[in-house]
C-alpha cells in the first residue's frame, strides 16, 4: 500500500459540488462518487473531516442581495449545509463508512453539537466527521469554517474541492487565455484578489501556516492522488 503524504485532512466541499449536472439540489450519482473517493482515503488510514457548504440549496449572501436581513439569510444558508451533511452521511454509511455529523448550531435530534474534543475522538476512532452549519455565526462563510476547523482538529492540509483543476490568473470558464497557477503564496492570493477562499479564511491559513490545495472534485482519483503526495491542482502555502 502506498504511504499517504498526509495523516489528517480537511476536505472543503461546496454545495455546488454536490449538484453534478443539475441546476439545483443534490445529484445522487455525484454524492455517491464523492463518498467512494472519501472511502478510499479511509482505506489508506487517513483521518477525514469534511466542511460542507449549502450553495446548491440556499446562499446567504444571495438572500441578502434580494433584500433579506443578512443574519437571517446566513442562518438559512447554515441550515442548507445541514441538509447536505445528512445526505453525505447517508451516502457514506451505505458503503460502510462510519460517520458523525457535527453541527455548530444545536439540533441534537439529527446531529451532535460541536465539541472539539469529541470531534477529535471520532477522528481517532476512524470515523469521517462532517462539520455543518459553518461556524454557527452569520457573516462568516463555510470557507472560514473550514479554516477554523482545520486548525482546531490539527489537520495537515485543507483540500478545497472545486469545479476547476486549480487556481487561474482569471476565470478559465470565461477567458480562454487563463493561465493555471501551480503554486502561490497566501499574500499573493490576497493581493491579486484570486477567489481561492474568502480573505478571512486565507488570512487564518496564512497566520497558522495551513496549506491549501485546490483541485477539481470531478476528476476521478485526484483526491487520492493528492493524499498520496502527487502534484495535483494548485497549492497555496
Amino acid at each position: 500500500m502506498d504511504k499517504p503524504a498526509f495523516s489528517r485532512i480537511l476536505l472543503k466541499l461546496s454545495g455546488e459540488a454536490l449538484m453534478g449536472s443539475l441546476s439545483y439540489g443534490i445529484c445522487e450519482d455525484t454524492i455517491k462518487e464523492i463518498s467512494q473517493q472519501i472511502k478510499e482515503l479511509r482505506h489508506l488510514g487517513v483521518d477525514v473531516a469534511v466542511v460542507i457548504g449549502g450553495g446548491n440549496i440556499f446562499r446567504g449572501v444571495k438572500g441578502a442581495s434580494m433584500g433579506m436581513d443578512r443574519a437571517s439569510a446566513d442562518y438559512m444558508g447554515m441550515l442548507a449545509t445541514v441538509i447536505n451533511g445528512l445526505a453525505l452521511q447517508d451516502a457514506l454509511e451505505k458503503i460502510d463508512v462510519q460517520t458523525r455529523v457535527i453541527s455548530a448550531i444545536e439540533m441534537r435530534e439529527i446531529a451532535e453539537p460541536y465539541i472539539r474534543r469529541r470531534a477529535l475522538r471520532h477522528l481517532e476512532k476512524g470515523r469521517v466527521v462532517i462539520f455543518v452549519a459553518g461556524t454557527g455565526n452569520p457573516y462568516f462563510t463555510t470557507d472560514t469554517a473550514a479554516s477554523l476547523r482545520a486548525m482546531e482538529i490539527g489537520a495537515d492540509v485543507i483540500l478545497k474541492a472545486t469545479k476547476v483543476d486549480g487556481v487561474y490568473d482569471k476565470d478559465p470558464q470565461i477567458h480562454e487565455d487563463a493561465k493555471k497557477i501551480y503554486s502561490i503564496k497566501y499574500i499573493e492570493v490576497l493581493d491579486r484578489n484570486l477567489r481561492v477562499m474568502d480573505s478571512t479564511a486565507i488570512s487564518m491559513c496564512m497566520e497558522n501556516d495551513m496549506p491549501i490545495i485546490v483541485f477539481n472534485i470531478k476528476h476521478k482519483g485526484d483526491l487520492k492522488r493528492i493524499v498520496l503526495g502527487e502534484d495535483v491542482g494548485t497549492i497555496v502555502k
